[in-house]
């Protein structure tokens, strides 16, 4: 089965905010995500890429542009299943306010039983099972048109990919928080007929990120950001 190259989106005007975008309209990338955009596409230049896969999303669409502009004939796929969370009336909402709230709690430490409030909020569950089922579709998909060892992008959002990943692993949704995605960084998994194979996880090529982090909204350098690291100073 396709290996399927997951990609964070860059680095956007909500991250340096501070804000849980969701799906607010008109999000864009910042200068730093225009230029990780930009080297995204010179990492993956020497691939074989079959399609692209995308969020409806304003800051992916902007994210896959420059591979987009120098891979003629690579076709472009927009899927809504792999779109953001639908956090709800959390949408908008700056991460150091919404780090007081109760449910923040939940979100950290009981994943599986979070659902975001409002009309339009989702549960991370229901966000895990369509992310999944997107990415198995587009794997049978892309294997029927271009052969088993196809690779392919799918640029998408931190929880999202986040939730890709442990379901790669065999991890119960309750430990997805472990795992962190920067912006524009590369997750990529090898499907198999009988299990899946993590060969790249959050790997933006700059070790910088592993330097000490400033301290997440809240205050507790043990929480994960909601949405993904903001990969801001």
């Amino acid at each position: 089965m396709p290996t399927a190259i997951l990609v964070r989106h860059g680095r956007s005007t909500a991250n340096t905010q501070g804000v849980l975008a969701g799906w607010t309209p008109g999000v864009a990338l910042d200068d730093t995500g225009r230029a990780q955009a930009t080297a995204l596409a010179a990492r993956l230049a020497a691939l074989p890429l079959t399609a692209v896969v995308c969020s409806p999303l304003q800051r992916c669409q902007e994210t896959v542009r420059p591979l987009l502009e120098t891979s003629t004939g690579l076709p472009l796929h927009t899927d809504d299943r792999v779109g953001e969370c639908h956090y709800g009336d959390w949408t908008g909402r700056k991460l150091a306010e919404l780090a007081d709230q109760p449910l923040w709690t939940t979100v950290q430490r009981h994943p599986s039983a979070a659902v975001f409030p409002g009309p339009e909020g989702e549960s991370l569950r229901a966000m895990q099972a369509r992310a999944v089922d997107a990415v198995r579709d587009w794997n049978a998909r892309i294997e029927a048109e271009h052969g088993p060892d196809a690779l392919y992008v799918v640029c998408s959002h931190g929880d999202i990919i986040k939730s890709l990943a442990a379901d790669a692993l065999g991890m119960h949704l309750d430990l997805f928080q472990r795992i962190s995605t920067e912006p524009c960084s590369v997750t990529a998994i090898r499907y198999t007929p009988h299990r899946p194979f993590l060969l790249r996880l959050g790997d933006t090529g700059d070790l910088g990120a592993l330097a000490p982090p400033p301290a997440p909204p809240g205050g507790n350098t043990a929480d994960a950001v909601v949405g993904g690291s903001t990969g801001a100073p």
